[in-house]
This record gives C-alpha cells, sequence and structure tokens, in this order.
C-alpha cells in the first residue's frame, strides 16, 4: 500500500473523500507501527513484534480488501478511481451500488424522507420486513424535523410523532422509550441536554442510521452485511483478548490505532471505525 497517500490526494471528490476516513485512519495506524518497529533496534523489539515486522501482507490482497471495503459501503466513484490507481480489476457491477450510495448521502445530509422513498424504491420489502429499521429511519426523520423547529413552532414534529411513530411506539416497549427521549428534544433546551438526548442531535445518529440501511440492503441482495476489513478487525481483536486470556506471551499493548480519541496518538478529525 506504498501508493495510499497517493491514491487518497488524487481521487478527491465527496465521495472519496468520505469513503476513506477509516482506511487512511487504518492506514496512518500502520504507517506509526511500521515506523516504531523499524526503529526500534532487534533487542529492544518483543519477540511477538519481530514476527509481526517479518510478515508483510500481499499488496494485491491488501488493495484488494480497500476495494472490497468501498465497493460494500457504497462508494462507486472512489472504487472506480481506486482500480484505476492501484493498477486493479474492476470488481463486477454491483446493481444497487448508486442507490446505496444516494440513500446513505440523503441520510447524512438529513433528508430522511428522500431516503425512505429511494429505499422503497430499490427494495419494497426491506422496511415492510425489518420494523426496527423502519422505526429508527421515522425516529430519525423527528429528529430532523425538532431540528428544523428549532425555538420555533414544533407543530410539524408533534404531529410527525403522532400520526407515524406513536401507532407503533404503542405495541413495542422500546419503540416507545425511544419515542419519549426523543420528544424531550420538544421540551428542553437544546443549550443544557443530557448528553443522551445531545447525541440524538449528533451526526453520529445519522450515521449509524445509514450503516444499518445500508447492511440491511447488502443482506438482502449479497447474503454479506459488511465489508471484509471489519470481519478482519473484530477477529484481530478476538485473538488477542483468547490469547492473553491463555497467558500466551504478549507486549503489555498492541495498538490497532482505531479509536479518534486515543490518549497514544492524540486528538484525531477522523472518526473511528465502526467495528460492532
Amino acid at each position: 500500500m506504498s501508493n495510499w497517500r497517493a491514491v487518497v490526494e488524487r481521487a478527491g471528490g465527496l465521495d472519496f473523500d468520505s469513503a476513506s476516513r477509516d482506511l487512511a485512519q487504518l492506514r496512518e495506524a500502520l504507517d506509526r507501527m511500521n515506523s516504531l518497529m523499524s526503529a526500534a533496534t532487534p533487542s529492544q523489539q518483543h519477540g511477538f513484534e519481530k514476527r509481526v515486522a517479518e510478515l508483510k501482507a500481499p499488496k494485491k490482497d491488501v488493495n484488494a480488501l480497500i476495494l472490497d471495503y468501498l465497493t460494500m459501503e457504497g462508494y462507486p466513484k472512489a472504487a472506480a478511481k481506486f482500480c484505476k490507481e492501484a493498477n486493479l480489476q474492476p470488481q463486477q457491477p454491483d446493481p444497487s451500488i448508486h442507490s446505496r450510495q444516494d440513500i446513505q448521502q440523503a441520510i447524512h445530509s438529513g433528508n430522511i424522507e428522500t431516503a425512505i422513498s429511494a429505499l422503497n424504491k430499490l427494495d419494497p420489502e426491506i422496511l415492510d420486513t425489518n420494523p426496527e429499521l423502519h422505526f429508527s429511519l421515522l425516529r430519525l426523520q423527528l429528529v430532523e424535523l425538532i431540528r428544523q423547529c428549532g425555538s420555533g413552532d414544533v407543530t410539524p414534529a408533534l404531529e410527525f410523532a403522532s400520526k407515524k411513530l406513536a401507532p407503533r411506539a404503542a405495541t413495542n416497549r422500546d419503540f416507545l422509550n425511544d419515542l419519549e427521549q426523543t420528544m424531550s428534544l420538544v421540551i428542553f433546551s437544546h443549550d443544557s441536554l443530557r448528553p443522551e438526548l445531545r447525541a440524538l442531535l449528533s451526526s453520529d445518529l445519522r450515521r449509524t442510521t445509514a450503516s444499518k440501511v445500508n447492511e440491511a440492503v447488502l443482506l438482502r441482495q449479497t447474503q454479506r452485511r459488511e465489508a471484509a476489513i471489519r470481519q478482519l478487525v473484530r477477529m484481530r481483536a478476538w485473538a488477542e483478548t483468547s490469547a492473553r486470556g491463555k497467558n500466551k506471551d504478549l507486549p503489555e499493548s498492541l495498538q490497532l490505532g482505531l479509536n479518534a480519541d486515543s490518549a497514544e496518538y492524540g486528538e484525531s478529525s477522523h472518526e473511528a471505525m465502526i467495528t460492532t
């Protein structure tokens, strides 16, 4: 992946910028780890670190992981540009990739009604067979309405909640709790919200909802709901936990560098990779 930074710089565009946040962060973490290993003398290195330094992942395998990520996450332009930069053969066209990208962009920009309409157009059965996902989208739409109302007239938000969410919440305790929490945004000033309420107005809610929608579409169409690199990150975490549980000889700390607020690396402008 020696050409990774060049790929990021030349690919350009909002599409690639959004897609590359997690991967760029992972690459930076690997760069830091490799730099530390290279700087340390053999006597300073732990035996495990020596073995890791000797292992080199085939470039074609790493590039395949990146391309899989871009394709699965719904970034067709970035995938095409990466194929060109890395001299890869494009994957088989995914008929849903452009639709998934449009849906995610609508959610990230707060246009939830547009996202729901596009999702129903792509596959009407997704929301019909997944009431939790449907409620999550409607709840996010309510949050956006409340955000738009600000300190003004909240009638549109109240009407939407009564018509779209209340009937669903009446038969599901979890839905009711979520609805009551969301309606608290109408009551309290947004300048002095408790952390759990402030989180509803954070972009994180849009991001997690968009991710759930993307996974639901993938699961319907490919039987695989996420990029392979996410599975590898979880597998790596499990392997370390398992090894430590069996008292294997490992360094005190094995940093993968996926936490945006890691004290070791300081503040980061990138969001942390989601691994759960």
